[in-house]
Order: structure tokens, then C-alpha cells, then sequence
């Protein structure tokens, strides 16, 4: 679906209208290209007094990247991100240094620039100075998102502690908060929480070798989710139910994957997922839970057959068949399982309380389940979509839709593609140190978190 409003106000004479007017202009955002630079600009290393041999070795990360890498900020340079060091802040006192440094170079980013925070968490500070500082980095971090134009936009990774900086799921998430594959994610707190994984070979094909499973992929979310991997280096099962049979014959073709046409909540859908896998691939690496449907209605006029269809696919299915899989062994090391979450889930919706129980109920299902793949040296997570550009929302009445689109940081929708891009992060090798955690891809919401 075409954003039509941001074209206008992004070319030509209505762009220079717009600008008259004192319209809003949300940016065309920056987002993953091969071969494209990682940043667009010099990137600036700022850090309290207490994090600087943190920041030295993080720094020393970016210059392997072939980075232009600052650590001054001469009053005149464009940068096209800062990161902001505060491991080690002893106190609230200690943030006024290295932040307000950063709030003149705000000014100085580029369009589609990146502003990331390294810190620890307030809930295993040893102080309660400690953990007023660290939870103040997390306030100053979604502030600050909220400041950013042209396309930017501003994330936080935080280090469990007795996490070096230099774990691969640091250095992993440091890597694609700063790349256009992390366009629409704004606003979030990345939790690193072991220092598990393995940094790829290749940045541009981290799925190299690996088999995915991606539910639902016959169209939108799915459809791109399985280009996305499928890029990346995986070999992709597109499974989708029969009456999507030509569409779903279509993406696998073009991925280059094979197709099972499968109703997800059957009593032996994890069987034939395994059967197709082992059999076709003989390996089975990421599962891909992305397959969702909605029936909405007030809860005043909500009956079984609007409720019951949505829990059993959006969560129940899901839940089902990843503790089959776990159960047959079919999980094991370097394992990644990632599920469709939603901002419904989080914040609620109106009308949605069936979609929202079951979006919520991923979350829940997502962290009580970390434990057990963590057993067999897997992960799982998390990814929640606000508003995207899809089919399902070019349904919505215009105003609504309008207001969807605008009321986040980057005043637009996403992109399939920006979802795509995210679960292909968490289910990559260097994110075995993130797990039982839900990701956000809304652009960052104007009101709350």
C-alpha cells in the first residue's frame, strides 16, 4: 500500500509547499541496501568517565567495520550516528557529561542517522544510585527518539551484567540498530542477556547454511519474511494454508524454497512440518511462528466464532507445535525461534480484545518459554508490528488510517520489510544471547513507550 501523503511531501513542488505550510514531513527512511554503507557518516563515540574502556573497545568494533569513527565533536561535522557509552555510570550526576555533549550533535545528524546507547540494567545495579542512572538512560533513550528527524532514529542495547561489550550479541545488535535494516524500530531497549553466539562471516548473509520455517508466507508479512531470510542466506520452507496454494507455489519459487500447505492449528501440523523439513532439507534451524488472522468486534458483540479462531491460530498454534518440535528434538543448538507479536498486544485496541489476547499471549508464551530453549542451546523471541503497510490495513477507514500512520516518531507506517528485516536479525547467529524478549517495529509510539 502506497503512502501517498509522504511522496507528495517528499518530491518536488509540494515538497517545498509542505515545508511553506509547516506540514508534517515525515522522512523517507534509510533502509538496507547490498552494498550500501553501514552508516551514512562518521560515527561519534561519546561516553561517561567511568564506561571509557568500554567505549575504546566498542569503538575499536566500529573501526573493523571500516567506519570513519570520531571521539571528539568538532562544532561544524555531520555525523551519521552517535553511540553513547554508559556501562559503568556510578550515578545520576554522571549522565550530565556525556549527554548533554550529545544534544548540540543532535542537530548535526544526517538524514537517516542513528543514535544507540550501550548500558547495563537498573535491576542489577549493586546501588540504588546505580539504578537511578541506568533507568535514567532508558528515559533519556526514548526521549531522545522522540526529538529525532529525517528518518532517524534511536535505540538502546542494554548488557546484562558480566556481559563484555565485545559479546557477539552486543556487537550483533550494535551492528543493526546502525544499519537501515533497523528503519522502522525506534525508540527500544535491545536486552542482551548471555554472551552466546557467533558473529557471521558475511554481515550481508548471516543465514548462510541454515533452513527456516516460515508460517503464513503466502502474502505481506510472510511473503517478505521469507525474502528476507531467503537473502540472508537460508533455505526457506513457505507454509501457508491450501486455499493460498498459488500464491504461497509463487513465493517459494521465487525464493528458490519449497512450499507446504498446511493449516497450522491441525492436530499434526508439527508432524508434516518436521516430515516436509527432514525429508526436503534434512535440518531444521529458524522457525518463523508469523501466520495470524483477525476477526474484530467490540467485546459487547464478540461471540466464540469470532474469539475461538483467532486464539488457535495467532497463539495456540504456535505454542502447540514449537513445544512439539522441542519435544522431538527437532531444536537444538543454535536453534531460533521468533513469533508475530503486536502493538495490539501491548497497549490494547479497540475492538480487538480476541486479537489482543492472543498477541499478548505470544509475549507471555515467548518469555516463559526462553528457559527451555535455552536448554538446548536455541532462543526464542518476539517481534511486535504497530502499523504496516499492508493489505489488512488498506482496509481501514482513511482517517484512521491517516492517524495510525502519523502517530509515532517517524510519522508513517511500515514496510513488511522492516518487520522481515528484524526477525532475520534475531533468528542470525549473533543473537544467541537475546531471548525471551519482544522487539517492537512501530516507529515508536508519540505517547507512552
Amino acid at each position: 500500500m502506497t503512502d501517498t501523503y509522504l511522496n507528495l511531501v517528499n518530491a518536488g513542488f509540494t515538497k517545498k509547499l509542505a515545508k511553506q505550510l509547516g506540514l508534517p514531513r515525515p522522512a523517507v527512511l534509510r533502509r538496507y541496501r547490498p552494498g550500501a554503507p553501514l552508516v551514512p557518516g562518521p560515527v561519534l563515540v561519546l561516553h561517561d568517565d567511568a564506561s571509557s574502556s568500554d567505549a575504546d573497545a566498542l569503538a575499536a568494533q566500529l573501526l573493523d567495520w571500516d567506519l570513519d569513527v570520531r571521539r571528539h565533536a568538532p562544532g561544524d561535522e555531520r555525523y551519521g550516528a552517535v553511540v553513547v557509552v554508559l556501562t559503568e555510570v556510578g550515578g545520576p550526576e554522571a549522565l550530565s557529561t556525556p549527554l548533554l555533549a550529545l544534544g548540540p550533535v543532535l542537530k548535526r545528524l544526517t538524514p537517516g542517522g542513528r543514535v544507540v546507547t550501550v548500558s547495563r540494567p537498573a535491576s542489577s545495579a549493586a546501588s540504588p544510585a546505580v539504578a537511578a542512572a541506568r533507568q535514567g538512560v532508558d528515559g533519556v533513550l526514548r526521549s531522545v527518539a522522540k526529538e529525532l528527524r529525517g528518518g532517524a532514529t534511536g535505540n538502546g542495547v542494554v548488557v546484562a551484567e558480566g556481559v563484555p561489550v565485545g559479546a557477539p550479541s552486543v556487537v550483533g545488535a550494535l551492528h543493526f540498530l546502525l544499519s537501515g535494516r533497523s528503519a522502522f524500530v525506534d525508540g527500544q531497549l535491545v536486552q542482551v542477556t548471555s554472551g552466546a553466539g557467533a558473529l557471521p562471516g558475511d554481515w550481508d548473509r548471516p543465514l548462510e547454511g541454515t533452513v527456516a520455517v516460515v508460517t503464513g508466507a503466502a502474502r505481506g508479512i510472510g511473503a517478505a519474511i521469507a525474502r528476507v531470510l531467503a537473502r540472508d542466506g537460508a533455505t526457506v520452507v513457505a507454509v501457508d494454508v491450501p486455499a493460498a496454494g498459488d500464491a504461497l507455489a509463487k513465493v517459494a519459487n521465487e525464493v528458490r524454497g519449497s512450499a507446504l500447505q498446511l493449516d497450522i492449528t491441525a492436530d499434526d501440523a508439527a508432524a508434516r512440518i518436521l516430515e516436509h523439513v527432514r525429508s526436503r532439507h534434512g535440518r531444521l534451524d529458524v522457525v518463523v511462528h508469523n501466520a495470524g488472522i483477525t476477526r474484530d468486534k467490540l467485546l459487547a458483540n464478540m461471540t466464540a466464532e469470532k474469539w475461538d479462531p483467532v486464539v488457535a491460530v495467532n497463539v495456540g498454534a504456535p505454542l502447540r507445535i514449537t513445544e512439539e518440535l522441542l519435544a522431538a528434538g527437532a531444536l537444538g543448538e543454535g536453534s531460533r525461534v521468533v513469533c508475530l507479536a503486536s502493538t495490539s498486544g501491548i497497549a490494547g485496541n479497540r475492538g480487538q480484545t480476541n486479537y489482543a489476547a492472543s498477541k499478548a499471549g505470544v509475549v507471555g508464551f515467548v518469555a516463559a518459554s526462553a528457559p527451555a530453549l535455552a536448554e538446548v542451546g536455541g532462543t526464542i523471541n518476539a517481534v511486535a508490528p504497530g502499523f504496516i503497510e499492508t493489505d489488512m490495513t488498506a482496509r481501514i477507514p482513511f482517517a484512521t488510517r491517516e492517524l495510525a500512520r502519523r502517530f509515532n516518531s517517524l510519522q508513517q507506517g511500515g514496510q513488511p520489510v522492516d518487520v522481515a528485516e528484524t526477525i532475520a536479525f534475531l533468528a542470525s547467529p549473533q543473537a544467541a544471547g537475546i531471548s525471551g524478549e519482544t522487539l517492537r517495529v512501530c516507529g515508536q509510539n508519540m505517547v507512552g513507550r
